[in-house]
Order: structure tokens, then sequence, then C-alpha cells
């Protein structure tokens, strides 16, 4: 079968270990059944991989993707949980230990797929597993926040800020969103967002919490931005995971720092019901053929997506 691999690592020049081409089609595994896959969406943990992080060199070459969308072996259209155990009860996801979905078909534990809607393509439903579920995780999983709270999102435009975005104006709440780039901005207000200002600029109130996955670039203004009493949620660290800690704003203010990886699959059953029932669907910058899931890693290392990339084998 055609797959996309991690080939070997690189963290200077992910892009060279990438590698297309035929690998051996997934053999039997108790528990486990075969995904044909229809569509899959990138990920910043793709790239990454790439960079040797959490992929170490033992486990190379690895099929890339932990996001899909399919049919079973049964003809019933799926999605699939990206979070596995590694064998020793431990979580893991799909690329990691296990190859992943950028490939015309996946291995999984039956019990990691869910029906998909009838009311979500398979493009849409691919993008759910990783950014869309982290999101609602963090939003509805990781703290409590009334409709009409006020919050900030760092970085529009990759997948987890516009799922952000996105489901929080659902939620009825006030969304601030930061960027360098203008018209990423502008499209953050297309989504809804209550404002969108440039990165590090002083927001014209503090909010009730901040959605985190920048890091070391903005971590500084996160802190700030909060109201006393007030929560960072982070998911993530794209320029830097060694911010100055800031202990005595977070201690004077009692402030909360909360961690959020991925999420449970009741969450992304609850999140796929969400999307089926509001019309909320994720936004997706472009659709690739697998063949060509160079340009879509390339243009997430140059920063230039708004929404997420999705390939079709």
């Amino acid at each position: 079968m055609f797959a996309i691999t991690a080939a070997r690592a690189s963290f200077d020049d992910p892009l060279s270990a990438l590698e297309a081409g035929e690998r051996p089609d997934p053999g039997p595994r108790d528990g486990w059944t075969v995904v044909d896959v229809r569509a899959a969406s990138l990920n910043h943990h793709d790239l990454w991989s790439l960079r040797g992080v959490g992929l170490p060199a033992d486990r190379l070459p690895m099929i890339l993707g932990c996001d899909a969308a399919g049919t079973d072996e049964d003809g019933n259209e799926v999605i699939v949980h990206g979070v596995v155990e590694d064998g020793a009860g431990r979580p893991t996801i799909l690329s990691e230990k296990y190859d992943g979905t950028f490939a015309e078909r996946v291995l999984v534990p039956r019990a990691n797929l869910l029906p998909k809607p009838p009311e979500l393509s398979f493009e849409e439903a691919a993008c759910l597993p990783t950014a869309w579920l982290t999101a609602y995780s963090m939003l509805f999983g990781k703290i409590d926040l009334r409709p009409g709270s006020t919050i900030l999102v760092q970085g529009a435009g990759g997948g987890v800020s516009v799922a952000l975005v996105k489901l929080a104006v659902r939620a009825g709440h006030r969304v601030y969103v930061t960027s360098r780039d203008e018209g990423k901005r502008k499209k953050a207000l297309e989504l809804g967002a209550y404002a969108a200002v440039p990165t590090g600029e002083r927001l014209p109130e503090r909010v009730d919490a901040v959605f985190e996955s920048v890091g070391q670039a903005t971590w500084a203004h996160s802190v700030r931005a909060l109201k006393p009493g007030g929560a960072i949620v982070v998911c993530g660290a794209t320029s830097g995971d060694a911010p100055p800690a800031e202990l005595t704003r977070v201690f004077f203010f009692q402030l909360r720092v909360i961690g959020s990886t991925m999420g449970t699959r009741d969450e992304l059953a609850g999140l796929t019901e969400m999307c089926a029932r509001t019309g909320v669907r994720p936004v997706i910058d472009r659709v690739l053929p697998l063949d060509r899931a160079a340009e879509g890693f390339r243009a997430m290392a140059d920063g230039g997506l708004f929404g997420k990339v999705v390939f079709t084998p």
C-alpha cells in the first residue's frame, strides 16, 4: 500500500526525513481491525515526529498520521480515535509506536472506532481526533467556564486554535485571538472572534482563561492577560517550552496552569455529536492527495496555514 513515512529523524530539516512509497499492508492483530482510510489530517505532531521528538530511531521507519476517517471491514463509516495503549498500559498515539494513518489502510484497536455521522464528510471527520478533540477537551473537560466568559486564544491559524475559536464562540464565550499575521486576524474575526489583536498587544480587558499552544513566545502575555484566579490551559509549546515562569504573578494572583493532551474516546464522541447537531464544522485550509503530502508538511512548517490540511489516499 502507498504510505507517507518518517524514514529517519532530522531536527533541523524535518522535511528531508519524509518519504513516500510502498509499505507492507497491515497484518492481523487480536482485537484490532483494518480501516480503509478515506481521509487523514495533518498535525504538528507529525512534523515533530520528523524531528525525532517522541519517535526514537529504533522505531523508524514509521508511517505518520494520527487522525483518520474511513470504512471498517464491514463497510461502516468510522472515525479513528488515535489514542492507544502502548502494551504496558500507558497511553500513546498512532505513529508513535504503531503505524499511523497516512496510508491507504491502517490497523487500529476495534474499540477505537466511532461511527461517522452522515452529516460530516470524511474530510471533516478526519480533522476531529487530534486538534479538534484537544480543543474540545480543553474547553469542556479541563476547565469550568460558564457561557459568556472571556477567553484568549493564542496564535490564530493552527488547527487547535481555530477549533478553540469555533467551539468557544458556539458556547457563547467572548473570544480574543492573537496573531502576528493580519490576514489570520481577519479570518479569526470571520469565525466569530470578538477581537483579534497582534501577538503581545495588551487586551482591552483581562480574561477568565487563556488557551495556550504557542509556549515561550506568548507565555508572559498569557499570564498578564488573566484575571485574578484565572487559568491558562496548555496543550503545546510550538515556540519552545522554557519561558520565564512568572511565579510571583502566578501565586500573587492565584492563577492556575492546567495541562491538556488529546482527549478520551467519550470526549471524541461528544465532539462528533456536537458537530453533527449544531452545524459546527472544522476549517480546512486545503485537501491534498496523499502523494502530495510533502506540500502540506511544507505549508505547516512555513506557518502559512489557517485550519487543517487533509490528505486523501
